[in-house]
């Protein structure tokens, strides 16, 4: 009997114990968190050991050990060319890879291969951190891109900026738009949208859930600063690029400053 007879067979048994795979959001935003260099939401996955957590997910070996190898290979390879994806430089994601799957020839427990995931999708996270944050040298602007990543979903001034770096509004506000061409708002709001199009395209929020998650006023403040920014209303995006975006091998990436976002 082929392979596929097997398979067949298999799949027309009625005692077949059935898994029912869990939603693919949950494993997109963690990739997302990883190539857009989100270190809390990491650490956060990986501190509730949630690549151990087998329940929704396929098992592709009766042993426990070979099985989460398994699983620890097909995350290493989407993280990889995730990453190439967000900027990474080819040769060193690929490299990067094949250390981390050669290091499972010497790891023979579960708690081992949960720590080397944990180091490995930390290790590309901080790598991807430095690469969106490599376009200045200003410690005062990497400070301020820094504060905006990790409040992002809060509302945001620039007085909260200057004040969590010990500068003036006036000052902080003349050097963001020298050395990044935005103001302090525009990139704030930047940055809401793009988490926005993240959770339209990889979660079920709602768009009052997204709206009130990263702070907009509104909803409806939500679909018109969206809809200046992308060219569509969130609804549209939604229906265009949900869950269908792996593009694992393609070139396709995906006095205002005192305004509130």
């Amino acid at each position: 009997m082929g392979y596929q007879d097997e398979w067949l067979l298999l799949e027309a048994e009625d005692d077949l114990d059935e898994v029912e795979h869990r939603p693919p959001t949950e494993e997109f935003l963690f990739y997302q968190a990883v190539t857009n260099g989100d270190l809390d939401a990491v650490r956060e996955n990986c501190e509730q050991e949630r690549f151990l957590d087998s329940e929704g997910v396929g098992v592709l070996s009766r042993n426990p050990v070979t099985n989460l190898k398994y699983h620890f290979v097909i995350t290493t390879a989407m993280v990889t060319r995730l990453c190439k994806q967000k900027g990474m430089e080819l040769e060193q994601a690929f490299r990067m890879s094949d250390f981390y799957i050669q290091k499972l020839d010497d790891i023979h427990t579960v708690q081992g291969v949960r720590n080397l995931h944990d180091s490995m999708v930390l290790d590309y996270a901080e790598k991807m951190r430095r690469i969106s944050r490599s376009d200045t040298n200003s410690r005062h602007i990497n400070a301020c891109k820094e504060y905006i990543y990790s409040h992002i979903k809060e509302r945001i001034t620039i007085e909260d900026l200057a004040d969590a770096l010990g500068v003036s509004s006036s000052y902080l506000s003349r050097l963001f738009k020298k050395e990044t061409g935005d103001s302090v708002s525009a990139y704030i709001r930047g940055q809401k949208i793009e988490m926005a199009k993240n959770l339209l395209q990889y979660s079920e929020y709602s768009m009052i859930d997204i709206a009130n998650r990263l702070s907009f006023s509104s909803q409806s403040h939500f679909i018109q600063q969206f809809r200046e920014a992308v060219g569509m209303t969130p609804k549209k995006y939604r229906d265009i690029n949900h869950m269908i975006q792996w593009d694992i091998d393609g070139e396709n990436e995906i006095g205002e400053d005192q305004e509130n976002l």
